[in-house]
């Protein structure tokens, strides 16, 4: 049963993946336009922002401050996809893969932009003792609203639940049972413990968890990645040269490998990058839009520097896999990556990777249990939370001990359904942002 529900997902993936790509490209070419390349422009001031962040938002305003949502944020998004998903892109896509998610991932800061600056505009309009936020908020405002809004955040909640926490909790068990022998038993246990405990301390515990574990897992990870590819810099300039052609030109077989199509790494390039930085989805316009916070602009540009710092973890990735000489190998997901990694630390490689597997895990899984408690509240009218908390923790004991295969593939419905509500909002409301952002003056 389960391997057909594995092919009906793959099947429908296969067929969605081509139309969704146009979409949400189109789309994000569309906001970068309307924001008048903003991302470019404004760099270095979303630098300011995130180093320097404003004293506007205290905790009390909301249940986070802008920066902690841009923390949660990237803890959201720096997942086990980073790992496992650039093994995966390379193996499907070859090298020039990595040059095509970082050239769409410019395109998605803006749309991140967009549906955090609306997220924090509306929620600013919002009644005082309004618990609403994100695209739940500003989805009532397009064509039958009143019905989308309600069957995005369904589609969330169940998103949350399957890839923030089961399909997290079975890539630890299997990393830690894979590398150390760890049984998922012991695995599980220690992270449902976890989980619940992070849970039932409600938004505060949950905030301070996700400050706690990103300094840990992404300062772990530039510095390890970092050996990585400093011992083997002599093929860097090679391997930089060889991603850049292999984007726009066919690359032969090699090693245990078939050829690659420049269709190939577009395709998976673009999938991967949307995956990966969940810009669009609408889970950043989520947390932002918790805040309390005023200032759509320092916010949209917080959000949109997330998606930067996602794709570049994402292309560090994929860089120390092809400077390292492994992406011939026919290795994929995460193999390939410890493959990456053992050039440097021999057979501690595979424990690096083991460790940032679980850190990136349990970072994502935090995050989204603040996303999903948020939708479910949303839905529920702010009741019965109680009921979040015990189906998310249960989740993980589901993902961790039971195959996943198929949920994956019904995950990436879903997350098509998330993509295609919530930019339809994005384009709806464009103008709405543009004459908040610009003044009268705009001519989007």
């Amino acid at each position: 049963m389960e391997n057909i529900l594995l092919k009906i997902g793959q099947t429908i993936n296969w067929l969605l993946e081509w139309p969704l790509m146009i979409y949400v490209i189109g789309i994000s070419i569309i906001c970068t336009i309307a924001l008048r390349a903003l991302p470019i422009t404004h760099f270095v001031q979303a630098w300011k922002d995130v180093l320097m962040p404003k004293k506007e938002a205290s905790a009390s305003a909301g249940d986070m401050t802008p920066f902690q949502a841009f923390i949660n944020t990237l803890s959201a998004n720096i997942g086990n996809g980073s790992l496992a998903g650039m093994g995966a892109m390379i193996y499907a896509g070859g090298p020039g893969a990595a040059v095509w998610a970082v050239m769409i991932s410019f395109l998605l800061m803006s749309v991140r932009f967009a549906e955090v600056y609306i997220s924090t505009l509306y929620g600013a309009r919002a009644s005082k003792d309004s618990t609403l936020g994100g695209p739940m908020l500003y989805l009532r405002d397009i064509p039958g609203g009143s019905v989308i809004s309600y069957i995005y955040a369904m589609l969330l909640f169940v998103f949350g639940a399957s890839v923030g926490s089961a399909m997290q909790a079975n890539s630890i068990a299997l990393s830690l049972k894979e590398t150390w022998g760890i049984s998922p038993y012991v695995s599980t246990a220690i992270v449902f413990a976890f989980v619940s405990y992070v849970l039932f301390g409600g938004a505060a515990r949950i905030v301070k968890a996700s400050d706690s574990i990103v300094p840990v897992k992404v300062g772990t990870f530039f510095i390890t990645s970092f050996i990585v590819l400093a011992y083997h810099y002599k093929t860097l300039y090679s391997s930089l040269v060889l991603m850049i052609e292999s984007a726009f030109s066919p690359v032969a077989a090699i090693g245990g490998l078939v050829g690659f199509t420049v269709l190939n790494a577009i395709h998976y390039g673009a999938i991967n990058s949307i995956m990966a930085t969940e810009s669009g989805l609408g889970t950043a316009a989520v947390l932002f839009g918790f805040t309390g916070s005023k200032d759509a602009k320092n916010n949209g540009l917080m959000g949109m520097l997330s998606t930067f710092i996602s794709t570049l973890v994402c292309f560090i990735v994929a860089l120390c896999i092809v400077a390292s000489g492994v992406w011939t190998t026919g290795l994929t997901s995460t193999a390939l990556t410890i493959a990456a990694f053992n050039t440097v630390f021999g057979v501690y490689g595979g424990w690096i990777v083991t460790f940032l597997s679980t850190i990136f895990g349990a970072g994502v899984m935090v995050a989204f249990a603040y996303i999903t408690r948020a939708v479910w509240l949303f839905l529920t009218g702010g009741r019965f939370g109680w009921f979040a908390s015990v189906f998310y923790a249960v989740a993980t004991v589901m993902g961790a001990l039971m195959p996943v295969q198929a949920m994956w593939s019904f995950a990436g419905m879903i997350s098509y359904g998330l993509l295609i509500i919530n930019l339809f909002g994005v384009l709806y409301l464009l103008p709405v942002l543009c004459r908040d952002l610009y003044g009268s003056k705009s001519r989007s």
